[in-house]
């Protein structure tokens, strides 16, 4: 039936289904407890009560747990049945219906009878694992998914909308999780055990992956995806969905088409990445630019590009390339900008270097929670670089290359903000002078925990206007002028 992937000499089947395991009582115990006395009133909020688990979530737990057991089972056939090295040129159909044979006649040994859906699950489940991330294929293509966190085989989370969340998928137990993590690192050529505990890697799609197993890893093998948009947000999507205004959206293309240096501030996952995406997409398509980056996830849009990504060291120890490798190869690359996905080390020093040597308009990330935050982060990264200066020499160098930082925000509702936009205009004795153009207004909170805020110009006069005015981008003074909401 399933010759042409089939191994030309595989084990016979025993025939034999699996015992099913013993099921645990789950019944409360019915021992009295003395009824507590009422507590006094209290100012905190009550915690949210978790519910009982109903019966139809139990028996669909059950029904998970049989059918995964059947799928381990049906795995074992397929490994010992297929000839692996014979897939790599079968196409998709011919591969599902060589699944679905050799899964149909596995379960006709074991004696399992299945209907119509669990039959399709358990063929798609299968598929995924031989071709696939296993458990993680469904997460990976659900597009509503941001990021996917694995705490041992047994939780998943999900970020949806800013919100994480716990799925009903597992794995069957930790020697599943370490074959799908091995299997991800291995295509990349890389590699992660006891005497190398953890690792990061890019998927085929793009999507950043960091992984940390056993001993380090106490509870289970812990692992991170970043998942890679193929489709960015532009501009105009970013204003629609609320991150920032028209009128700032006008400041920040005279800023990067002016050549500015920006940098883009903000903590994990509050859209750094994505609004240095939409920011690059003010820069003309005549520039060269030069992007470095520890895992590739900057899509930009013009056509004269040039992409470099970190590369860390092998098993031996040695071929390790850093970002500040590729930066000082960069500087010799006649770039116009050059563009840094995050700044975290010593190659910062290497960064301000390029900004004030003649490659105005380049952009870069920090994380850090305020502008002020962030110009404290520079110094101590100039700091971490080795290079003996006085805190006035690091201050001038970073007043004298910095021109802008956007302040990007990921608030308690999950909803991502542009939340500042400050200009550095030079310095007052030893203190770097900063003036706040445009702010986010934060006003109070919905009874479902919804920010309530809007977005404001803070009366600043922007210390660029005359700079835009000579390229050509003369702004009304009324985008400077605060406003309150209705």
């Amino acid at each position: 039936m399933f010759a042409k992937y089939k191994k030309s000499q595989s084990k016979p089947a025993n025939g034999q289904a699996p015992a099913r395991p013993a099921t645990a009582s789950l019944a409360p115990s019915t021992a009295a407890h003395p009824t507590p006395a009422a507590p006094p009133k209290s100012l905190m909020r009550p915690a949210a009560a978790k519910p009982a688990e109903p019966v139809s979530q139990d028996k669909e737990r059950k029904r998970k747990e049989r059918l995964s057991e059947i799928k381990l089972e049906v795995h074992k056939a397929l490994l010992d049945n297929l000839n692996l090295a014979a897939l790599e040129k079968a196409t998709e159909s011919d591969l599902r219906t060589e699944i679905a044979a050799i899964a149909g006649e596995t379960l006709e040994e074991m004696g399992v009878v299945l209907n119509r859906e669990e039959r399709q699950t358990l063929n798609q489940d299968l598929y995924d694992e031989v071709t696939g991330l296993g458990p993680l294929e469904a997460l990976l293509k659900d597009e509503s998914v941001n990021d996917i966190l694995v705490n041992g085989p047994r939780q998943i989370f999900v970020e949806r909308g800013g919100k994480l969340e716990m799925t009903d998928i597992t794995f069957k137990d930790e020697r599943h999780l370490l074959r799908i993590i091995d299997k991800i690192v291995s295509a990349v050529g890389r590699r992660v055990d006891e005497s190398n505990p953890y690792v990061d890697a890019r998927l085929a799609d793009g999507s950043r992956f960091n992984a940390m197993v056993g001993p380090i890893a106490v509870d289970g093998s812990l692992v991170s995806i970043r998942k890679f948009k193929k489709d960015k947000l532009k501009i105009e999507d970013l204003i629609r969905y609320g991150a920032f205004t028209e009128e700032m959206a006008a400041y920040l293309q005279a800023a990067v088409a002016t050549r500015l240096n920006i940098i883009v501030s903000g903590g994990t996952g509050s859209g750094k990445t994505t609004t240095l995406n939409a920011l690059s997409s003010f820069i003309d398509n005549s520039e060269r630019i030069l992007t470095i980056e520890d895992t590739a996830e900057l899509q930009l849009q013009q056509t004269h590009v040039g992409r470099m990504e970190s590369r860390p060291a092998n098993v031996e120890g040695k071929g390790a390339v850093s970002q500040r490798d590729c930066l000082r190869n960069a500087l010799r690359m006649r770039p116009d900008r050059i563009i840094v996905g995050e700044t975290r080390g010593e190659e910062v020093i290497d960064m301000l270097q390029a900004m004030n040597t003649g490659h105005d308009g380049s952009m870069t990330t920090i994380h850090a929670n305020s502008a002020r935050d962030g110009v404290s982060r520079l110094e101590n990264m100039v700091s971490m670089a080795g290079i003996e200066m006085p805190v006035k020499a690091i201050r001038s160098q970073i007043a004298a290359a910095v021109n802008l930082i956007v302040q990007a925000s990921r608030l308690q509702d999950g909803s991502r903000r542009m939340v500042s936009i400050t200009e550095i205009t030079g310095m007052e004795g030893e203190v770097i002078s900063m003036q706040e153009v445009f702010r986010f207004q934060r006003v109070g909170l919905t009874p479902d925990n919804k920010i309530l805020g809007h977005f404001t110009a803070t009366g600043v006069r922007s210390h660029f206007s005359e700079r835009f005015k000579l390229w050509g981008y003369d702004l009304p003074p009324a985008i400077f002028e605060p406003f309150a909401a209705e």
